[in-house]
């Protein structure tokens, strides 16, 4: 009789506890992996660190490592993920000065695209390309790229639909920061540069750009900024080659590197230090109106530390996958469900 007079209510309380569960599941963690790349890695200090997937479906990880930043024994590091584990890291570029900045690149044909640059420090860098046919296993000689270029200065490349390839470019004079784009419609063959990217006013340096395409016929970019304590925008709509003056966005930047891709979803997803000081903490954003807002959706890393120069590809199964330096000594990587977000 209990029973009867109490059903209703049983049976509102066995429908909430079901609701409860498809809402706890529904919230779960979009993180699927985070795990160090290195295990007593030989070198003494890492940074900058690149990723792309080959069209085996192999995960490659480059970045630059030696002793320390700018020193000469530092060089470009190769590593790839195959079933869940890291391979042994080898150096893939050397020359007679410090590396800096690799970014890997898979053309849809699966050729893969190596730029770095050389130099004793970012105001005399040279720009150089390797390339592979194989998935990364063996790799060209380098290729000096024509004085002036120097190809993508931290992130991927935006190819467009005509095969062009947009390399976001920058140089750090000692008393000007800029930016611009590097062009190639053949692989690295031959170049042509943008129209420099302008701020307003002109009070503030940029470099590094991230760029995404941010509707029909525009392209967006992201950068970082010097002295203003903001990331930095600027559009194009014209494939790259004129830009709008660069503005500060409402996005704090610590004077450190980011990166933004376009999710399959049509979604927009950067990574970024949310910070104006610290390079912590380390942040994921997703815009859904094509970069004009944002809104933070994942903690990668709080505690007091360098968490920086992040880069995020997505894979073949949508899956996203973050690496970042970890403090200098390791990179972290990263692999996140999109939907969870």
């Amino acid at each position: 009789m209990l029973f009867k007079q109490n059903g209703f209510k049983n049976y509102i309380f066995l429908a909430f506890a079901i609701f409860q569960c498809f809402k706890l599941e529904a919230a779960k963690s979009p993180i699927v992996k985070s795990e160090f790349i290195f295990r007593n890695p030989s070198f003494d200090s890492c940074h900058a660190s690149t990723l792309t997937q080959t069209k085996s479906g192999d995960i490659l990880c480059s970045l630059f490592a030696g002793s320390e930043e700018g020193a000469k024994d530092v060089s470009i590091w190769l590593v790839r993920l195959i079933k869940e584990k890291w391979s042994f890291p080898k150096v893939v570029a050397r020359e007679d000065l410090p590396c800096w900045n690799p970014v890997l690149y898979t053309m849809p044909s699966g050729k893969i695209l190596l730029f770095y640059k050389a130099g004793r420090h970012p105001q005399q860098w040279s720009g150089f390309l390797k390339t592979s046919s194989d998935n990364g296993v063996s790799w060209s000689y380098p290729k000096n790229l024509p004085a002036g270029i120097i190809g993508p200065a931290k992130n991927r490349p935006l190819l467009l639909e005509n095969g062009t390839l947009l390399c976001g470019s920058s140089i750090e004079s000692w008393r000007r920061w800029g930016c611009w784009i590097d062009i190639t419609s053949d692989m690295g063959d031959s170049w042509e540069k943008s129209k420099p990217i302008n701020e307003v006013f002109q009070l503030f340096g940029i470099i590094q750009p991230t760029l995404f395409f941010s509707g029909p016929g525009k392209i967006k970019m992201l950068t970082r900024s010097h002295q203003i304590g903001y990331i930095c925008t600027s559009e194009s709509s014209d494939g790259g080659v004129s830009w709008t003056s660069a503005r500060p966005t409402k996005l704090p930047n610590p004077n450190s590197s980011i990166d933004a891709i376009n999710l399959k979803d049509g979604r927009i997803l950067l990574v970024y230090n949310n910070s104006k000081e610290n390079r912590y903490p380390l942040n994921v954003a997703i815009s859904e109106d094509n970069g004009d807002t944002w809104k933070n959706k994942l903690l990668l890393e709080n505690d007091p530390g360098e968490y920086s120069y992040p880069c995020v590809i997505q894979a073949k199964d949508g899956m996203v996958h973050i690496s970042y330096t970890w403090n200098r000594e390791n990179i972290k990587y990263v692999v996140l469900d999109p939907r969870c977000l």
